[in-house]
């Protein structure tokens, strides 16, 4: 037993012996409080009667089973808990379906945290029961009579178990000692007072919610290493380590443990008497939160910590991980890396991995997001009558590469050479070009990743959307329509009058079925509404929200609600009533139609509207951390990295509005409100979109001018013509709030600080960047970031909106790959240009 001792007959924990005598005292204290110090006698009787306790009577109050209790999996089932309630053993219910999961979570918090299981890989249907037996422990019986025993193997008989106060589970024998516990057969996490010995694994969950085995493994090897390695699943083959700890091989005689001890340090012992730390603990730690380390379904190894309180917005928050960059650590010479083949990896400011499908690949699985991506077409290589540069284009990105799928390297080759011997190779799915020389590589890409140092430029091979078929050797469609008018007029000619007859009613069918389903695809067609969108009734969205009830927000285009709604699970929803839209407005399905088709990861989804007389609404994914404004003006603050990173993905997203959409966006009201922060505190902009759906003359001013006030580009206000550079200058508003923490007007400060874009212009002049940021230690010690940010955000405020660059370039000065030059004054005392 690791951790523990055995008392009273019973398996207690140090900890759980502790917070017994405490809540005795505690007990005894009310007692006599509420007597009144009237009857000292039924205290000191109490006392007696609580030491005297017999084993049994203590079973049923620290979390000790009985054998022969029982759980059986519905959604309403009480589960086994610990001495404290702190942790629960039972059945959870995956998602809305009929399946459960046998496993072991925190209790008492409200958002749902496993730290075992038992079945990942065959979920338990509805109405299966796990039984404590004598002989083999825990037995999982389906409905159909099935049996898994899940604590194989047991050496004895059982007398009991225990659901400890550690989150361990644990089965005892006559003598209370270990016969099996949960903490000898990991899953994905680890505990503090858990350990792994040599040989220890733990297996990644395959998504957030699917707990079959992973693609990721931590395994602890003889030598003291952790290692962190790729698995080719649903095969159990383990490709070479993308991590390492680098420890150095001690004696033949040396073994070692990894410890996650109380004071929730991560270090590996050795019986050498030498400790090698890994994550930094914190003493005392465990009285106020929850500590765990979790194999993460995207690869890393993240060490975790929660208040235990529930009020407020408590959640996990990371203190240590491994790799510090896994999509760059990742790079190994099998697999697929971390994301898997033909996608990008991109590091988000958790250090985990975001993944995309570059252009032109989409994603296998809709519902996986760490699936692989599938070219939309593959090239062949019969010879073609076509040239190449009739077939095919290139897509160009920066600083990405795929570096394990190379088959071919060329120099000296620039980017015109590379791309047209690319262009002119039918096995060349992507040319990658950079200092002179030119690597090819062939299906599939594997080991994707963003990386602002490779100086690199790649060109992915795309087919033009207007070439003519790839294949010469197949049938034109007019062809086969020739072949089948041949077919059907011979079979006609050479029938009797009977046959030809029933030919003619098929024929006349056939072209009856073939005009009503052009007819309904071209009504779908018109209302401009294709099927990445659903289309609510007031009354499901009314029943969705509990009637309007919980209100996120407000805005200048009407209010949101948070709602709940079914799109094959119950999916939380942000619904946005749109006001002062009138009837009749025919633009409105179009102007949906096109913000539905935009994607990005840093644009809030669309999921579907609402039509229905004067009731014009957008339903909208739910970003679960809020807005942007919550964090830079509130009491709740966020690190320099986080603001930083939130910055770039606000230009990434106002970047594609401007610039990769089918229909160019202006979004003409950036500001801290419209910027929503996901689960991981990744920017979402809302509101994209929102203008073109209303009248010039519906704005909340009642004026020609779009925006709000502190955000407002100049040229609002001059009768200019309004272009994308509007939005450029909103968002150098809001990078200096985003740098700062503060609101670009508050007259409370001073007057020489009141506003934002004027004071901070002086700071750079003066060079004292460091008044900006106050005691963010932090950013003061990125000084080479900070001051390249706050260039940028001069620039984007320029008056002259022909001065102000584009988001493509924000970007890139942003992310460092672009120089920043030194700014103007953002309010010279010329003539703005007009055309």
């Amino acid at each position: 037993m690791k951790g523990g001792q055995y008392i009273f007959g019973s398996l207690v924990d140090l900890d759980e012996i502790l917070c017994s005598i405490s809540k005795y005292f505690m007990i005894l204290a009310f007692v006599r409080i509420k007597v009144n110090l009237a009857m000292p006698s039924v205290l000191h009787h109490l006392l007696f009667l609580m030491i005297l306790v017999p084993s049994s009577a203590v079973a049923q109050t620290n979390g000790t089973i009985a054998v022969g209790a029982s759980l059986t999996a519905t959604d309403s089932a009480t589960p086994w808990l610990s001495l404290s309630g702190d942790f629960a053993f039972g059945f959870q219910q995956l998602g809305k379906s009929d399946l459960f999961l046998l496993s072991i979570w925190y209790h008492k918090i409200p958002e749902q945290t496993i730290t075992w299981y038992a079945n990942g890989d065959n979920p338990a249907p509805g109405g299966s029961k796990v039984e404590l037996t004598a002989d083999r422990g825990l037995v999982l019986t389906d409905p159909q009579g099935e049996l898994t025993v899940i604590s194989d193997p047991v050496v004895g008989s059982v007398a009991y178990g225990t659901m400890m106060d550690t989150g361990n589970f644990v089965l005892a024998n006559p003598a209370s000692e270990s016969l099996w516990e949960s903490y000898n057969h990991a899953t994905d996490t680890i505990l503090p007072s858990q350990t792994l010995e040599v040989g220890g694994v733990l297996s990644s969950r395959l998504t957030e919610t699917n707990f079959s085995r992973g693609r990721f493994q931590l395994n602890f090897v003889a030598n003291g290493n952790v290692e962190l390695a790729t698995v080719n699943v649903p095969g159990v083959y383990k490709n070479e380590p993308y991590y390492s700890n680098g420890m150095k091989a001690g004696s033949d005689s040396t073994t070692y443990q990894l410890v996650f001890n109380r004071s929730s340090y991560i270090y590996i012992s050795g019986n050498n008497n030498q400790n090698f730390a890994l994550s930094q603990g914190e003493l005392s730690s465990g009285l106020d939160f929850y500590h765990r380390a979790t194999l993460n379904f995207d690869g890393t190894f993240i060490h975790y910590r929660r208040p235990k309180t529930t009020l407020g917005n408590e959640s996990w928050s990371a203190l240590w991980s491994i790799p510090d960059n896994i999509c760059v650590r990742s790079f190994v010479s099998a697999g697929s890396g971390a994301c898997g083949y033909n996608r990008i990896c991109r590091l988000n400011i958790d250090h985990r991995p975001e993944c995309e499908c570059p252009r032109p690949f989409t994603l296998r699985d809709p519902n996986d997001d760490y699936s692989s991506c599938v070219p939309d077409f593959i090239q062949s290589c019969q010879n073609g009558q076509e040239p190449a540069e009739s077939l095919y284009d290139f897509y160009a990105v920066t600083n990405i590469d795929w570096p394990t799928s190379d088959y071919e390297l060329l120099q000296p080759y620039d980017d015109d050479k590379c791309k047209a011997s690319c262009l002119h190779d039918c096995m060349c799915a992507v040319a990658i070009s950079g200092g002179n020389r030119c690597w090819k590589k062939k299906l599939p890409l594997s080991n994707g990743r963003v990386d602002n140092t490779l100086n690199k430029k790649a060109f992915i091979k795309t087919k033009k959307s207007n070439s003519p078929s790839q294949n010469p050797g197949s049938s034109s469609p007019s062809r086969k329509n020739q072949d089948t008018v041949i077919l059907l007029v011979s079979v006609f000619l050479g029938s009797s009058a009977f046959i030809n007859f029933v030919l003619l009613g098929v024929i006349f069918l056939g072209f009856v079925l073939i005009y009503n389903n052009k007819l309904t695809r071209n009504r779908k067609g018109e209302s401009g509404l294709e099927r990445n969108l659903r289309c609510f009734t007031y009354r499901e969205l009314l029943h969705a929200t509990n009637g309007f009830k919980e209100e996120l927000g407000r805005g200048s285009f009407g209010i949101v609600y948070k709602g709940v709604v079914e799109m094959g699970s119950s999916s939380l929803v942000a619904v946005k009533k749109l006001e002062r839209i009138q009837d009749g407005d025919n633009e409105f399905k179009t102007e949906v139609n096109v913000i539905g088709q935009t994607h990005h990861k840093n644009l809030v989804r669309l999921l579907g509207f609402c039509d229905e007389g004067a009731h014009r609404m957008l339903v909208y994914e739910f970003m679960s951390n809020g807005n942007l404004a919550g964090f830079l003006f509130g009491e709740l603050k966020l690190s320099w990295e986080q603001r930083s990173q939130i910055a770039i993905g606000i230009a990434r997203g106002l970047f594609y509005l401007h610039d990769e959409c089918s229909n160019q966006i202006i979004h003409c009201d950036v500001k801290p409100q419209n910027i929503l922060l996901d689960d991981y505190y990744n920017a979402r902009i809302s509101d994209f979109g929102l203008a073109k759906l209303l009248r010039m003359d519906q704005s909340e001013t009642h004026t020609a001018i779009r925006g709000t006030k502190g955000y407002v580009a100049p040229e609002w206000f001059r009768n200019m013509p309004i272009t994308v550079k509007a939005d450029v200058y909103s968002f150098g508003v809001l990078l200096l709030e985003i740098i700062c923490s503060r609101r670009n007007v508050d007259m409370e400060i001073g007057e020489d600080k009141a506003i934002l874009t004027y004071w901070a212009y002086d700071c750079y002049l003066e060079g004292t960047t460091d008044a900006l940021v106050e005691d963010d230690m932090d950013a003061i010690s990125d000084q080479k970031k900070l001051r390249r940010f706050l260039m940028v955000a001069i620039w984007c405020i320029q008056e002259d909106p022909y001065l102000r660059p584009t988001m493509k370039k924000v970007l890139l000065m942003l992310e460092g790959i672009v120089e920043v030059t030194a700014p103007p004054s953002p309010s010279p005392f010329s003539t703005i240009r007009r055309n």
